[in-house]
């Protein structure tokens, strides 16, 4: 069946809605980073970089590193940002512009996130580099998918219960990375981590400055949860969103996070740039390592 030009939006040169893309343009291997500057930090590296697009706060750059050819895509932030993203990805390589169908034969892309966070659990020391095998999404975009088949109910419903979760918000989903991906990107310098994904920046993260939290002690409720062997390792905006969609569209993702502050002990890097510049390199060359 055909999709309406309200569903497939296309630019007047056939692109993309937001992201500005041709199916050409976009390389089997995605990294999604949140902010726009972020994008020339990663293809600095690159031996070659054949494509420069913009539009908005989407940027993609998409070059060569070590032979595999690869794409960097800014998010922006949060999940509401990620369901256009991954959206308009998945249709660069899944359907057909001309006949606005979906192929035949779907192709799956690897998706790896590459962002700052925050640690939940004291240990967790800054500039530390985690790489996330689950993540628990607060803000509810998955629900708007049929989506129950991925989600990890047994950990949900632990979280939910242990602790009080409001029934005025969102119910938390649990999602996991691709195993096989992961394993792959995994080095001694990363901690597999279970991260929570929030809807902002402030209340959702426990954070306040002149309006009162829901929940004002949400760090020490998210730190403290144990379901098994699993602790919320860290808390972010985007991780959830992108392993949901993913996992429902075929798509293989991973996430890995450099920790910039630790919400338990209070303190942020001294070098965050330079932290950040650790994390690209070491992912590149993880990512471009055969076993």
């Amino acid at each position: 069946m055909s999709l309406k030009a309200s569903e497939l939006i296309l630019n007047p040169d056939q692109s993309i809605y937001h992201l500005n893309l041709h199916p050409e343009d976009l390389a089997p291997t995605v990294l999604l980073v949140g902010d726009p500057d972020r994008v020339p930090r990663v293809s600095q590296y690159f031996d070659h970089i054949e494509l420069k697009k913009s539009k908005r706060e989407f940027i993609t750059h998409t070059g060569t590193f070590n032979g595999l050819r690869i794409s960097v895509v800014s998010t922006g932030i949060g999940t509401d940002n990620i369901d256009i993203v991954l959206n308009e990805l998945d249709a660069l390589v899944n359907i057909d512009f001309q006949q606005r169908e979906v192929r035949s034969t779907l192709k799956a892309l690897n998706l790896i996130r590459l962002g700052t966070s925050g640690a939940l659990q004291a240990d967790i020391p800054i500039d530390a580099l985690v790489l996330s095998d689950l993540a628990i999404g607060f803000d509810g975009l998955l629900h708007f998918y049929e989506s129950e088949k991925i989600q990890v109910a047994d950990v949900q419903f632990a979280f939910v219960e242990y602790s009080d979760w409001s029934v005025f918000k969102a119910i938390p989903y649990v999602v996991g990375a691709n195993p096989e991906l992961c394993d792959h990107l995994n080095s001694e310098e990363m901690i597999r981590g279970f991260t929570a994904t929030n809807p902002g920046f402030y209340a959702p993260q426990g954070r306040s400055l002149r309006l009162i939290p829901e929940q004002p002690n949400l760090s020490e409720i998210l730190s403290a949860f144990r379901h098994r062997d699993l602790r919320i390792t860290n808390m972010e905006m985007e991780t959830a969103g992108i392993f949901g969609l993913a996992r429902l569209m075929g798509h293989k993702a991973a996430s890995v996070n450099c920790i910039l502050a630790n919400r338990m002990t209070g303190t942020f890097s001294s070098d965050p740039a330079s932290a950040v510049d650790h994390m690209i390199r070491t992912t590149l060359r993880n990512l471009t390592t055969t076993a």
